[in-house]
């Protein structure tokens, strides 16, 4: 199953360019594994690799990736909480969990971390080549099956991480993407990205509307 918000532009990169795509999993044969089943895709590029949070955010300090696939069970931080990280610190990178847990617990956190999408291990390859097309083109995908499991369904503020919450209380406040960087320490490209996931996962295009629904929400500082 997969939702999609009204975006039509692939989210970092330009049409037909190479998608940049760092995998994550503790177990070198998965890794293996899906990097065979995504070499042979035209535009997919697997550029790194990486079994603990550690590297996978080393990988992403130092190289341009477009797209995470993540595992949960990873030794140390779990993978939701590394795609918190990734939301914070690269919001620009989309996140694609893959995972073996199909309870809507798991999926619900995942979604909440920032994650653009939930894909299960055991899903076909073209389930998750659907799904990295789906979220590179600012859509929101998950497998067959996963919605009936989630405890409760996904309104649009749910979709927000804590720190797109953050970003957009301020913007109702009416601060400029400037003082928004200075007062959550962060650059103002950071802020501006998060600004544009906010509309993409809302499907709100105005300053005005994005100033509605945060009243709507009850969001603010």
């Amino acid at each position: 199953m997969s939702y999609s918000a009204p975006v039509n532009a692939r989210v970092n990169a330009p049409i037909n360019a190479s998608i940049k795509i760092l995998i994550v999993d503790d177990h070198p044969l998965v890794r293996d594994g899906l990097r065979t089943r995504l070499e042979g895709i035209p535009n997919f590029s697997v550029v790194a690799e990486a079994g603990t949070a550690e590297e996978a955010l080393e990988h992403a300090a130092n190289q341009q990736i477009d797209l995470v696939l993540m595992d949960i069970n990873l030794k140390g931080m779990s993978g939701i909480e590394l795609t918190g990280r990734f939301n914070e610190r690269y919001p620009e990178i989309a996140v694609l969990v893959l995972s073996m847990h199909d309870k809507g617990e798991y999926v619900m956190k995942a979604i909440q971390a920032g994650a653009r999408g939930y894909v299960l291990k055991d899903s076909p390859a073209a389930d998750i080549i659907t799904a990295i097309d789906t979220v590179m083109n600012g859509g929101i995908y998950y497998s067959a099956g996963l919605a009936k499991h989630l405890s409760r369904p996904l309104s649009p503020a749910m979709l927000l991480t804590p720190r797109e919450k953050e970003v957009l209380a301020r913007i109702a406040g009416g601060k400029s993407n400037k003082l928004i960087a200075r007062e959550l320490d962060l650059s103002v490209r950071t802020v501006e990205t998060h600004r544009w996931n906010i509309k993409r996962k809302l499907g709100i295009e105005g300053q005005a509307e994005l100033i509605r629904f945060a009243l709507e929400q009850s969001i603010g500082i």
